[in-house]
Order: structure tokens, then C-alpha cells, then sequence
């Protein structure tokens, strides 16, 4: 569903998938020399993708990750670079067999990293020449994250700990039983089964390497950073290095499953005491940052308990009075990616407006909001270099890099060029902005992606683009699967609707799916693709939806209503009946509210139009063949979802295929699983559509 930042789901891939033997040769896509300037998925995996990055104290240098896929491998690998802040200067700093992840510059001015040299993943550290490396934690099941105190004599990780027992414990004359004993509900999560809970451990850095720390979750059954995406952005010291603040959600079982509600924590060390200071805040509170000044916290904070997709505003508190400040009143947007000025004074932050997203700056003398960064482009990360600013930026058109940013006047520049050699062999496909009218006389932006090469005096068969999430905007993302530029390159107009449901647009239209998936939103699709169908080079006869998650969803109840417009489906990870999906989901927040509740709840408001709604209903109207794609380690929405609509499309004699990842969840994310997936992606279309 809404698809956050997965910092710790992310390392932990990484970390299985790597199989750390040998160190790889240099990445592909140094020395890669392409066939065609046209994308295919082995040249879309053999891109490298920039991960963390961190600023050095007298903002000279930047340190960041790159991870190189290598398809033959079936693996990553993740080494790290320096450079000056302008981009000069570039140095790898990897020398070994093992990845290396999340590159940060210590109080300090050495390097900290995590690595699984020793076994389990631990921080170690090195100097700003990738020498005098050294082991720091040698944590049993080793970390997840860390983060140093500001005076640099703590260091507080995340680690995974066992809180429940297993079978083994309970009857230990049955050691080989595969069997799991649950009593309550969140006993899976996306995922992974909830064996363990994410806990952080206080521990003093000495001479000594550190094998243990103080758990100031003291053993609980609660989790922080909280799963399952948290990361390190949900811990942060105070300035003094004196208390800990932290995000968790304090709540088991069944409360957890039904609840957002995530509040801030204090945890004080010299007398390990913990105060709650967001108590009485319901909904999502995540995600700090500290003023380098120490006397403010900013985070991200959402309203209302239970609604995953609520605005996320713009918080500060006064730490010494406790005083809490709402400074995006009237800024109908989100706000992440909170980052502070050096003087305190400016709070840097990024926000989605018209599918894209850009930088912002928070003026907390005056209260004022400024947009700083326009253009057809994302910011997914932000720091502070001096009087500079330093973004991660990407597009529809191009893979994430770093680039430095005027805050003032918003001009940016990049300072990386990981996939240059790649990109200069490329065409690139256009990608054009439109405005649509809705069958309710409004406007809707539309993403449209040419193929390279377009031709105006030819006819394209065109996909309509079913986005997910449900709440989340089709911005100028790019995507390893869900790839723009990978569907135009094989010869379709894409079109990408910014229907009813998304942010970037205001709250109100972000709200208006919640109980409406059969409604407005799907009439803005067709909308979306009637449109485009009227254009000369669009071969009306040839058109195909595709989508995953809520998008998958979408192509399920598209296949039921869609007039004949479509002559291809693609369905991956979606909903496909809805009383189903309601006992085999885990976050039961998410369908309690934008389903309304449980289908038997039928005097709740729009429980029945929500069930009614469901796409199992109306197989007896599909016509259109389908590619139903599902993986195993889909916790979220089952496979079993996929499983009905093969089957169902297979009794009614309709052309079908289910393309099943047994090692997979939500997401593809294996490299040879992933051009599989493109293959058969572009097989369905062109068989259906060419």
C-alpha cells in the first residue's frame, strides 16, 4: 500500500543478497558498451543506485553509497565513495569482498559504516582514505543502524531481539517442529513472520570493541524505529548527547494492527527514564531532527489515529518548555525530509506539488514557507553543506544523483555522474505534462512518456498507468520495475494519470478514494486514457492497462468496466476480492479505513459501496487477456489474491498467465527475478497489442 522509506528492509536485502565471496570487478556501468540506444531491463539493471550520503563537518566532503547489481550473480554489491562537495575529486574507498552501507562522518571526522565483514552486519570505521580500518561493535545477530552522540561518546544501534517464544522453548523435545503458535494478530508483517522486535541499545564508545548495550526498551514487545520501514531518521540525540529521542508505538497484537498511533519518546541516560513527549498526538509521529542549536525538535506528524495517508505536517517543539508548534497550517501539502539550518533559524523540507517533488524552506521567525527548486524532477533526500544544499533528485527520465543546491536562488547542479556512461548511449523517451478534464470538471495531471524515437505520424499502442499506493503520487519517480522509460522503450505510449486519491493536490483530493475505489478515481482513469485515445498517433484499438498493489487492484475492476477499451491487462501484487483481503491483510488500519471497516460492519458508512466494489465481483464481464503477477513473501495483499483472479480468468476461458515469485514480497527485487518480470511484462503486451 503507501509506500514509504525502507532504510533497515533495504540493508537487510542487501545484506542476503550479497553472498560477499569475492569482491566484484569494477560495475558494469563503468565500461558497458550498448547494442542500441534503446533501454533494455538488463541495461535498466546494470545501473548503479546512489543510497545514503552523509556531509562532512566543515562541509568539504561528501560520502555516499553506490549499489551495483550483477545479474549473473544474482547479486549486489555496495562500496563507498568520497569527494569534495562540488563533486571533485571522486575516490572509491571500498577495498575489500564485503558491501559496505550507510557512510556517515563521525563528531570525530573518521567514516562509520556497517559491513557483514565479520559475519553479521557491525559498524566499523575508517579514516577519510579508507585506511586504519576498525571493527567498533561485535553485536550477537549483529545491527540494523546506528548513530553516534554528538560529542561522540555514545553510539546508539538498532538491533533485532528475540521477545516471544518459539516452539523450541515451549516443548523443547520438538526442536525440528516448523510449527508457530500465534495468539494474536500483526504475527506477520509485509514481509517477514514477527519473530523479533527492532529494539535501541545505548552503549559508550571506548578503546574496547562494543559487544553489548543498554536496551531502553527494557525487554518490551514494542518496536523502534518502528517496522517496517523505519530507520535511523526515527532516532536522534539532543544536542547536549545527554537523551535520546525516539519514535515507537507501544502498543501488541491486535491494538498495533488497528493503530497509527506513534508517539515520541525521551529517554534520559543518566537516570534511563523515559517521558512521552507526544502524548495525546493520535495519529503517525516520525521521523526527527534535532536543531543543531539544541533547543527545537522538528518531526513529521500525522492527525488522525488509524489514517496511514493523513497530511503530514510540519511539527516543532520547544524543548525546554515542551511548547508544540504547527507551522504547516495552511500549507496543504506534506513536509519530510525535515533538515535544519546550521543557525537554527531555517528549516529545509520536501514536499509533493503537481507530481513532483521539490525543496522547501520554513522561516521560523517569521512562519513563512518559500518554495526554493521548480522542475520536472524528485527530491528524495536533503542536507545541509554550508551555504549549499545537497539533494538526491531523480526523474521519470533518469536514476537518482546528488546534486547542490542554491537555497537561495534554487538553482542545482549535479555533483555525481554514476550512470553517465550509460545515459550518454540512451535515448531518452519524452515525457510530457498534461492537464485532463475529469467527468467532474476538473483538472488532472497526466504524465505522458513517448517512446524514443516517436514518430507523431504513426499509431502507438498505449498503456494506461494504474499507480498504487493507494495514496501515493505518480511523480517523477524512477523505478527498477515499474519503469516509464523501460515501457516506452518497448514501443507504447505510457499514460500516468494523477487520479483521485494522490497527494501533491491538495487533502481533499488525496481523501476522496477512501471508501470510493469503484468511484471517482476509476472514472478519472478512463478519463485519462479516452483522452489520449483521441490523439492520431494513439491506436485505439491497442490499449492496455497495467498497475501494481492498488494498481493491481485498479486493473482487476477495470477488467469488469472497461467497455472494451482494453485488449491487454497486467496485475501485479493487487486486490482482487475484498472480503478476502480484509482477514489476510496484517496493518488492519489500512482497510478498517479506506474500506470503512470489516465487510460484515454493514451499518458502518461505506462498507457496503466499499464491498461491492470488489473486482471478484464482476468476472463474469472480463474479456481481456491477463497477466496476473504475485510473489510469495507478500504478506500485505496475499497471493491467494492473485491465485482468484488467475484461476478466475482460466475458468472463464479467458487468455491468462500467473507469473509467481515464491522468494518475492511486494516488490521484485532479486536482479534475475527482475528482468524475468520485465520479460514477461513486454511478452504479454506485445503478444496482445503489436
Amino acid at each position: 500500500m503507501r509506500r514509504l522509506l525502507l532504510p533497515i528492509a533495504l540493508i537487510m536485502l542487501m545484506l542476503h543478497s550479497c553472498g560477499d565471496t569475492k569482491q566484484p570487478k569494477a560495475p558494469v556501468r563503468e565500461k558497458i558498451q550498448l547494442q542500441s540506444d534503446i533501454l533494455t531491463p538488463e541495461v535498466l539493471w546494470s545501473m548503479g543506485r546512489i543510497g545514503e550520503f552523509s556531509v562532512s563537518a566543515d562541509c568539504q566532503h561528501i560520502i555516499y553509497s553506490v549499489t551495483d547489481y550483477y545479474v549473473d550473480q544474482n547479486k549486489g554489491f555496495s562500496r563507498i565513495y568520497i569527494m569534495n562537495a562540488d563533486g571533485s575529486n571522486l575516490k572509491c574507498l571500498t577495498k575489500g569482498k564485503h558491501s559496505e552501507y550507510s557512510p556517515i562522518f563521525t563528531p570525530s571526522g573518521a567514516i562509520a559504516f556497517m559491513t557483514a565483514k565479520s559475519g553479521d552486519m557491525q559498524l566499523w570505521e575508517m579514516d577519510m582514505q579508507g585506511q586504519n580500518r576498525k571493527q567498533i561493535t561485535d553485536i550477537k545477530d549483529g545491527i540494523t543502524g546506528f548513530k553516534y552522540s554528538p560529542d561522540g561518546s555514545q553510539i546508539v544501534y538498532s538491533a533485532e531481539v528475540k521477545i516471544k517464544e518459539t516452539v523450541a522453548d515451549v516443548y523443547p523435545d520438538l526442536p525440528l517442529s516448523s510449527g508457530r503458535i500465534n495468539n494474536d494478530l500483526m504475527y506477520r508483517h509485509w514481509d517477514q513472520w514477527v519473530d523479533t522486535f527492532s529494539h535501541l541499545f545505548i552503549a559508550t564508545k571506548g578503546n574496547d570493541m562494543i559487544t553489548n548495550g543498554i536496551d531502553i526498551l527494557q525487554g518490551e514487545p514494542w518496536e523502534s524505529p518502528v517496522r517496517p520501514w523505519g530507520g535511523m531518521e526515527q532516532v536522534a540525540w539532543t544536542e547536549d548527547s545527554r537523551a535520546l529521542l525516539y519514535c515507537c508505538r507501544k502498543k501488541t497484537g491486535k491494538d498495533y494492527a488497528t493503530s497509527t498511533n506513534t508517539d515520541i519518546y525521551r529517554y534520559d541516560l543518566a537516570s534511563g527514564q523515559t517521558a512521552n513527549l507526544t502524548e495525546g498526538m493520535m495519529g503517525y509521529d516520525l521521523n526527527l531532527s534535532v536543531a543543531p542549536t539544541g533547543n527545537k525538535l522538528a518531526w513529521e506528524s500525522m492527525e488522525r489515529d488509524g489514517y496511514e495517508a493523513d497530511k503530514q505536517r510540519l511539527f516543532v517543539m520547544d524543548l525546554a518548555t515542551g511548547e508544540k508548534t504547527d507551522y504547516s497550517v495552511g500549507f496543504d501539502q506534506n513536509s519530510t525530509n525535515l533538515t535544519w539550518s546550521a543557525d537554527g533559524s531555517t528549516i529545509y523540507f520536501i514536499s509533493d506539488i503537481h507530481a513532483t517533488d521539490q525543496i522547501y524552506e520554513l522561516n521560523l521567525n517569521s512562519g513563512t514557507i518559500r518554495k526554493i527548486t521548480t522542475g520536472k524532477h524528485n527530491f528524495v533526500s536533503l542536507a545541509v553543506a554550508g551555504d549549499k544544499l545537497i539533494g538526491g533528485q531523480q526523474s521519470m527520465s533518469h536514476p537518482t544523483e546528488l546534486y547542490s543546491i542554491d537555497p537561495k536562488s534554487g538553482e542545482f547542479k549535479p555533483i555525481t555522474h554514476v550512470n553517465d556512461n550509460i545515459f550518454k548511449q540512451l535515448t531518452v523517451a519524452e515525457v510530457e505534462e498534461r492537464w485532463i478534464k475529469t467527468t467532474d470538471d476538473k483538472m488532472m495531471l497526466t504524465w505522458i512518456i513517448y517512446p524514443p524515437h516517436f514518430d507523431k505520424n504513426k499509431k502507438y499502442p498505449t498503456l494506461l498507468y494504474c499507480e498504487g499506493g493507494p495514496q501515493s503520487t505518480v511523480s517523477q519517480f524512477w523505478s527498477y520495475r515499474w519503469n516509464f522509460q523501460q515501457m516506452a522503450a518497448n514501443g507504447y505510449i505510457v499514460v500516468a494519470p494523477n487520479r483521485r486519491g494522490l497527494p501533491g493536490f491538495g487533502q481533499q483530493w488525496n481523501e476522496e478514494i477512501s471508501r470510493d475505489y469503484g468511484g471517482q478515481c476509476m472514472r478519472d482513469y478512463l478519463s485519462a486514457i479516452d483522452a489520449m485515445a483521441k490523439e492520431p498517433f494513439v491506436d485505439e484499438n491497442k490499449l492496455g492497462a497495467v498497475g501494481a498493489s492498488f494498481g493491481g487492484f485498479s486493473v482487476y475492476w477495470l477488467a469488469g468496466h472497461h467497455d472494451g477499451r482494453f485488449k491487454a491487462l497486467i496485475a501485479h501484487d493487487g486486490m482482487f476480492n475484498l472480503d478476502a483481503q480484509y482477514l489476510e491483510t496484517e496493518e488492519m488500519w489500512f482497510v478498517n479505513w479506506d474500506l470503512g471497516g470489516a465487510y460484515w460492519e454493514t451499518d458502518k458508512p461505506g462498507v457496503k459501496e466499499s464491498y461491492a466494489n470488489s473486482p471478484h465481483l464482476f468476472v463474469d464481464k472480463w474479456t481481456a487477456p491477463i497477466l496476473v503477477i504475485h510473489g510469495g513473501l507478500d504478506y500485505r495483499i496475499c497471493f491467494t489474491q492473485g491465485m482468484q483472479a488467475y484461476n478466475a480468468a482460466v475458468l472463464r476461458g479467458i487468455p491468462a498467465e500467473f507469473l509467481y515469485f515464491p522468494d518475492e514480497n511486494h516488490w521484485v527485487l532479486k536482479p534475475q527475478n527482475g528482468i524475468l518480470w520485465q520479460r514477461r511484462f513486454k511478452n504479454w503486451l506485445d503478444t496482445y497489442l503489436k
